[in-house]
């Protein structure tokens, strides 16, 4: 196992396992907390998937550090709108890696690509909903992580291929504390 799997996995962990006890718990240090140390393993995992070629991944998680910014500071300060800045320029770094991708392995026909797009999918819509507190974002994270699991399976990583497994027993308990939340919130 390398650093990078090491440094990427524990962080993306650590951030499925805060987003799950503050689901439980509400304490807001805890999800300060999740996007935090989401934004401590993101370069690990950028580094990973320009190794592999994944370059969608790599491009949406490279946009996704504005988001994750975004989300940490609304975490501390409180709700206010999203710039519309942020969804443009995350659009852009889409674009820019679907057509790298395109281009460095001749079209759009390799699987990993395709699980690349389920992943961007699942982080793109996840993140979204979670950042205007609807817990649906919790089901997309479990088609990131799912096709994350898989494309680490792909790529021999398996010590990553685990964490994304481990990953989404925590998003699936946050879902599920999050459902129970919202049948006990006043109307």
């Amino acid at each position: 196992m390398g650093i990078l799997e090491l440094w990427g996995g524990l962080f993306y962990l650590l951030n499925k396992i805060f987003f799950s006890v503050f689901e439980k718990t509400q304490r807001k240090i805890l999800q300060i907390l999740s996007w935090a140390v989401y934004l401590i393993g993101l370069p690990a995992w950028v580094i990973i998937f320009i190794q592999e070629k994944n370059w969608i991944a790599a491009s949406i998680e490279s946009a996704g550090a504005l988001s994750m910014i975004l989300r940490l500071t609304r975490s501390i300060r409180g709700k206010e709108a999203t710039p519309k800045i942020l969804n443009t320029i995350t659009g852009i770094f889409v674009v820019m890696g679907i057509g790298y991708s395109a281009y460095d392995l001749g079209g759009l026909h390799h699987f990993t690509q395709f699980l690349e797009l389920s992943m961007t999918t699942g982080f793109l819509l996840g993140t979204y909903l979670l950042a205007r507190e609807n817990n649906k974002g919790y089901l997309f994270f479990l088609l990131m992580n799912a096709s994350n699991a898989i494309l680490m399976l792909q790529e021999k990583r398996d010590i990553l291929m685990i964490q994304q497994i481990v990953s989404m027993f925590f998003v699936l308990y946050a879902w599920i504390q999050s459902q129970k939340n919202k049948k006990t919130q006043p109307i």
